[in-house]
């Protein structure tokens, strides 16, 4: 698909990395709200959702919207990219301070639960997210830090 392969593109240009990380989750948060949870603008191109943390350190609810990999048995793969960024980000230390969380997909509000992946479990998830999203592969290669890989599993409400 020509226009997928144009934004692939653009979303690893210089520009889009500077601006990206301050516009995209924004507008994504402000559309969501005003549908009620019905529309994620980001969505339009990759699976997303809205995740509710607490904060590592405020003990407050965050709210950030993420690019998600829908999987067979019910949950998601999350990854901390923070769009090539040297530091992790926030979502990423809230949820290993308090892995109980909540997302927000295609409108409903699912209690889950989030675990860091790590070795083989990690190295096949990431093999999935890059088919889902290369360019994390780009985003990878910025930054010395490994991108956090999380496994968002329902747990009872």
């Amino acid at each position: 698909m020509i226009g997928e392969r144009a934004v692939r593109r653009m979303a690893t240009t210089r520009g889009f990395l500077k601006l990206a990380p301050h516009v995209v989750p924004a507008v994504d948060r402000a559309v969501h709200r005003l549908t009620r949870g019905r529309v994620l603008l980001s969505a339009l191109m990759l699976p997303g959702a809205i995740l509710t943390s607490t904060g590592a350190r405020s003990g407050l609810p965050r709210h950030t919207p993420l690019a998600c990999l829908p999987e067979e048995d019910g949950g998601w793969l999350v990854v901390g990219s923070n769009y090539g960024r040297r530091e992790h980000p926030a979502w990423t230390g809230n949820l290993l301070a308090h892995p109980d969380a909540e997302i927000s997909f295609k409108g409903a509000d699912i209690p889950v639960r989030a675990r860091l992946l790590a070795g083989a479990e990690r190295a096949v998830a990431w093999e999935r997210l890059l088919v889902l999203w290369p360019p994390y592969a780009v985003y990878q290669e910025r930054v010395d830090r490994e991108l956090r890989v999380f496994r968002l599993t329902r747990r009872p409400s």
